[in-house]
């Protein structure tokens, strides 16, 4: 009663939400930027049963945004480091350790344990994976990312809406995509949406307030603003869909292989253009196609004016839409799915194709500030 007296005194939770936050279990998957906040408040807000997953080492550079670690830790295992400060803040809370790499082999066994799932990781493959085995076992996943200043939130739950694929049916290559090792990132982002994952976490064990399933959380530090995307279950979703193609966790697969090599043929026979050299070449006036392969729902969001969309996986079949006479500048979000468009148009004999570098992110980011980003 006097540790979480200040908690208890909130209707909303009360001594009986605090014995159920007691008995309740939750694992994050990632012990890095977005775990680290996460962790310290399920653990410090009383949650019984904090997992971690995480097989990496402290290194410098991750110190700071990764507020579980100091110096003296560099070179040690990051969850040995973080299960004795967890315990040292509160040594009511049980920490379970996997200091394994989350894979489809162990993931179902890992998760099953667990009421809810925090994905704290920070590519597409591992993304793909939670998502997926939370859908099999019918558990919530709240969802977080962070790139340069900004950062995303939301929470998967198939049992109330759509999942991670619903909102991007067709990830980019993970190679054409930087991490915050190749692109930077303010230290206390990860903090910020950490602590907000570890929030919503909080509402659905306890069985409070509104979700964030089917919505999307931007947050941008540079401009201090929070907006926010609905969207719903896709009926051709393969996973959750009305004729899913995944049905089990072994057929879970980003294609990484397959995409990989797409991607690396499109990196080595591709031509690029960057948002500069296009902006230079729209302001000359010069007759320029220009193919929006996102989503329908990214379309609306934000798009470069007198833009065209063809969804990357609706391309093929719409590929006489389009006249190979014309030179074509193909753009998505980052630059991974157009990547992957450009080398379907290459197969499909348009030779005057070109991917832009960055998406459309960096157009907005470079070029036209006043365009929202996600």
């Amino acid at each position: 009663m006097t540790r979480y007296r200040r908690q208890i005194l909130l209707p909303e939770i009360g001594k009986q939400g605090q014995e159920k936050l007691k008995a309740s279990r939750a694992l994050i998957v990632g012990a890095g930027g977005l775990g680290s906040p996460a962790a310290l408040y399920l653990a410090l807000a009383g949650v019984g049963r904090v997992g971690l997953v995480d097989f990496d080492q402290v290194d410098l550079s991750n110190l700071h945004r990764q507020i579980l670690y100091t110096q003296k830790d560099v070179g040690k295992p990051k969850l040995q480091i973080a299960k004795e400060k967890l315990n040292a803040l509160n040594p009511e809370t049980q920490v379970d350790l996997y200091e394994t790499k989350l894979a489809a082999q162990n993931a179902l066994d890992i998760l099953k344990n667990y009421d809810v799932i925090l994905d704290g990781t920070d590519n597409f493959q591992t993304r793909l994976l939670v998502n997926d085995a939370c859908f099999f076992l019918k558990k919530p996943n709240v969802y977080g990312s962070i790139f340069k200043f900004e950062g995303q939130l939301s929470v998967f739950d198939t049992r109330q809406g759509p999942c991670y694929r619903c909102l991007y049916p067709e990830p980019p290559v993970q190679s054409l995509i930087p991490n915050c090792a190749e692109a930077g990132v303010l230290g206390v982002l990860p903090g910020i949406v950490g602590t907000l994952q570890a929030t919503e976490a909080l509402k659905l064990l306890l069985g409070i307030g509104k979700s964030l399933v089917g919505k999307l959380l931007f947050f941008d530090t540079l401009s201090m603003k929070f907006n926010e995307m609905q969207f719903q279950k896709r009926r051709d979703c393969p996973l959750c869909g009305e004729a899913p193609t995944i049905v089990s966790l072994g057929s879970v697969t980003l294609g990484s292989a397959t995409l990989q090599e797409k991607g690396e043929m499109c990196m080595g026979e591709m031509k690029d253009i960057s948002v500069f050299e296009l902006k230079k070449r729209l302001d000359k006036g010069e007759e320029l196609f220009l193919l929006d392969v996102r989503e329908p729902h990214e379309y609306q969001w934000v798009h470069l004016q007198g833009s065209t969309l063809i969804p990357l996986k609706s391309l093929s079949q719409r590929v006489q839409e389009l006249d190979p006479q014309k030179e074509m500048i193909v753009y998505c979000h980052h630059g991974g799915r157009s990547a992957q468009a450009c080398q379907v148009l290459k197969e499909k004999g348009f030779q005057k194709v070109k991917n832009l570098e960055g998406g459309i992110d960096a157009w907005a980011s470079q070029i036209d500030p006043s365009l929202a980003r996600y």
